[in-house]
C-alpha cells in the first residue's frame, strides 16, 4: 500500500478544521440543536468523524461529515473518463455537508470537499461544490449566494464561476423530472493542473464561502412565519432531494461502493418526506412558481 504524502496529511489537517469550524458555526446559530457525533473506521484503512444534527429550532436535521479513507480499487464513480483502469490503491479524504432547515422558507443547502491521492503520482485530483434548494425563492438570497461564490472563484480563476457554475446545473439536475434540483451554485472536478497548495487554499474558500453566505440566509429567512400548507410543501419537494441523492449523486454512490458506513453516508436524507400523486391548489401553486423560476 502506498503511503500518504505530505501533502495529502496536510490536506487532512485542514478538511479536518474545517469540519469543526463548520460544526461551531451551525451549533452557535441553533443552540438549542442536538450534536451526535460519531468516530467510524473504514474496513481497509482510515476512517472518519460523522456529525448529526437534529432537533433544532432552526435545523430539522444536518450532517457534517469528515473522512480519510484508503483502499486498493478505486470505484468508478470517482474516476474521470481518462483515469478509469489505470488506477489502484488511493487516498480520499473530504467534508460533506447537508441542511435540511425546519422553516420552508429557509432553503436546504449542500456543500462537498474533497481530494483523491493514488499510486500514479500524477494522478491526484480535487472535487467539490455546493449547491442551494430553496423552495420558495427570494431573488436576493440568490444573488447572494451567487455573487459571493463569483468573488470567490475569481480570486483563482477568472473562468472558474462560468465553468463550474454551468458543471453544478448539469450535475444537479433530476433527469427522469426533468428539472434542476435548486438554483445552482458551483461544482467542480478533476482539478490539478495546478499545485496541491492552489486548490487546498481554493477549497478552504469554497467551503467558507459557502457558510457565510448559507448563514446569512438563514437568518433572514428562519423566523418568518409559515403555515401547514408551506411545510406540507417543503417535504414534498425534500422527495425530489431523496431521488437525485440516491439515483445520481456520486457521493453516495462512492460511498456505497467503496464499503463505507451506510449510517454516515445517508445522514444527508431529510428527517420527513413527503410524495404526493396530485396536490391541492395551495400546494399546486407553490409548485407552479418554483418550476417556473428553476425553468
Amino acid at each position: 500500500m502506498i503511503q500518504k504524502s505530505k501533502e495529502f496529511l496536510a490536506i487532512e489537517k485542514v478538511f479536518k478544521n474545517l469540519q469543526k469550524e463548520i460544526i461551531q458555526a451551525f451549533s452557535l446559530i441553533d443552540q438549542k440543536s442536538h450534536l451526535n457525533q460519531t468516530q467510524w473506521k473504514y474496513k481497509y484503512g482510515g476512517g472518519g468523524k460523522s456529525c448529526e444534527i437534529s432537533d433544532g429550532h432552526i435545523i430539522e436535521k444536518g450532517m457534517v461529515n469528515y473522512s480519510s479513507i484508503e483502499g486498493k480499487v478505486l470505484p468508478n464513480s470517482a474516476l474521470a473518463k481518462k483515469n478509469k483502469g489505470s488506477i489502484k490503491n488511493f487516498f480520499a479524504t473530504g467534508v460533506s455537508v447537508v441542511i435540511h432547515p425546519c422553516n420552508p422558507y429557509v432553503p436546504c443547502s449542500h456543500l462537498n470537499v474533497r481530494y483523491f491521492e493514488t499510486d500514479k503520482k500524477d494522478k491526484w485530483w480535487f472535487g467539490g461544490g455546493y449547491d442551494l434548494t430553496p423552495y420558495f425563492v427570494f431573488k436576493d438570497d440568490i444573488k447572494l449566494w451567487h455573487d459571493n461564490t463569483k468573488k470567490t472563484c475569481n480570486k483563482y480563476n477568472k473562468k472558474f464561476y462560468s465553468d463550474f457554475s454551468k458543471q453544478c446545473d448539469e450535475y444537479f439536475y433530476i433527469k427522469h423530472r426533468n428539472e434542476k434540483r435548486g438554483v445552482g451554485g458551483i461544482f467542480y472536478d478533476n482539478l490539478n493542473e495546478k499545485d496541491k497548495v492552489f486548490y487546498k487554499s481554493f477549497s478552504q474558500d469554497v467551503a467558507s464561502t459557502y457558510l457565510d453566505s448559507y448563514l446569512t440566509i438563514m437568518k433572514r429567512r428562519n423566523k418568518k412565519k409559515y403555515s401547514k400548507s408551506h411545510k406540507e410543501f417543503q417535504q414534498i419537494r425534500r422527495g425530489r432531494y431523496v431521488e437525485f441523492n440516491l439515483l445520481y449523486d456520486r457521493g453516495t454512490i462512492f460511498g456505497l461502493q467503496s464499503g463505507g458506513r451506510p449510517e454516515s453516508i445517508l445522514m444527508s436524507m431529510p428527517p420527513n418526506v413527503m410524495w404526493k400523486t396530485h396536490l391541492d391548489s395551495k400546494t399546486q401553486e407553490f409548485e407552479n412558481k418554483l418550476k417556473k423560476f428553476l425553468r
